[in-house]
């Protein structure tokens, strides 16, 4: 054995914390890297000249692709569990899925990835799907190595499953389960919220646009849904400052969440905070590492590069960068810094 198979996976991890979106681009940020950074990657050095000869850019590729992607997603997001300083107030984790356009090829279809994500931006786990309706019997292995005590879960209206409801009571979280119209929670529960007196109206100034929102909630001994305890109305006026165009949008939610469980703003927050997983994550991914916008589709390395730049997200977040193309660049100058990140020096 020349090279350990750990100190090529945190080449390869030390690389895209340092901006490489390819494997060339690891490649070459590994054979840039001094003697001293390749001792503390684990390389071991020649027996003969006592140098460390870095590994060729084909092998980090055929280590790669042959790594298990869903076991890599799991280990990273159990280490970045593990350095994460505990937060005040209740556990909220978004569940959203994204597909990896440039994956297709003409023997297998596009690479989709399931993922929870907290409030400030740390994936917990990675699970690969095959197409948007696969994401649903994927739900449940997602997040079963996290602990989801007393945790709120939001998703969009394809995870509106009963199942799904019934698994987050007996992992003993809460669910924030959107409805879209027209089909409302239940017609007893529209009926009433319609009956309610509107809430306070909250106006968010922004440009290109304004928007407004209302929530109303209402408290129900017995739903449709397993174990929901409330159902909510919110309403969106979004206006175009430009065009001076008016759009209204209007969403059911029910929440097993009890009645003062919650306020009214910490549950439009939950929910207008689970698209922050979009702007968060794979926003980033998209825009800093061009992953719609990569080709690579050898086995497994679609999965095992979209868990690498997981990682990366997320330990930057960790450092405290909310810009994570100004933090790569940081990082890019000098070889230690991703090692240091890591805790490795």
């Amino acid at each position: 054995m020349r090279h350990p198979w750990t100190a090529l996976l945190t080449a390869a991890a030390c690389a895209v914390l340092s901006g490489a979106a390819s494997i060339t681009a690891i490649g070459e940020w590994v054979a840039d890297a001094p003697q001293r950074v390749l001792a503390l990657l684990g390389f071991p050095p020649d027996p003969l000249t006592g140098l460390i000869r870095p590994p060729h850019a084909t092998t980090k590729r055929l280590v790669l692709a042959a790594a298990d992607g869903d076991a890599l997603g799991q280990t990273i997001g159990h280490f970045l569990r593990e350095c994460q300083v505990p937060s005040l107030g209740r556990k909220v984790i978004a569940v959203d899925g994204k597909t990896l356009r440039g994956s297709r090829t003409t023997k297998q279809p596009t690479t989709a990835l399931l993922a929870p994500m907290t409030r400030c931006g740390q994936v917990l786990a990675r699970r690969q799907t095959y197409g948007k309706s696969s994401e649903i019997p994927a739900f449940a292995p997602l997040l079963d190595g996290i602990d989801l005590t007393g945790a709120v879960i939001t998703a969009d209206a394809l995870h509106t499953q009963h199942h799904h409801a019934a698994y987050l009571h007996e992992r003993g979280a809460h669910y924030l389960a959107v409805e879209e119209p027209p089909c409302p929670p239940s017609e007893r529960p529209a009926s009433a919220l319609a009956r309610c007196p509107p809430g306070p109206l909250r106006t968010r100034p922004g440009s290109p646009r304004d928007e407004s929102r209302r929530l109303k909630t209402a408290a129900f001994a017995h739903l449709s849904y397993p174990h929901a305890r409330q159902a909510l109305h919110v309403v969106r006026w979004r206006r175009d400052r430009g065009t001076g165009k008016l759009t209204i949008e209007r969403i059911y939610v029910v929440t097993s969440l009890p009645p003062g469980a919650a306020t009214g703003s910490q549950l439009a927050a939950w929910i207008r905070g689970h698209w922050r997983i979009a702007n968060q994550l794979h926003h980033v991914r998209d825009r800093t590492f061009h992953e719609d916008a990569s080709k690579i589709r050898t086995r497994r390395l679609p999965r095992v590069m979209a868990s690498l730049r997981n990682l990366t997200i997320g330990v930057h977040r960790q450092d405290g960068h909310t810009n994570i193309a100004a933090a790569l660049r940081r990082t890019v100058r000098d070889h230690l810094r991703p090692l240091t990140a890591l805790g490795l020096a």
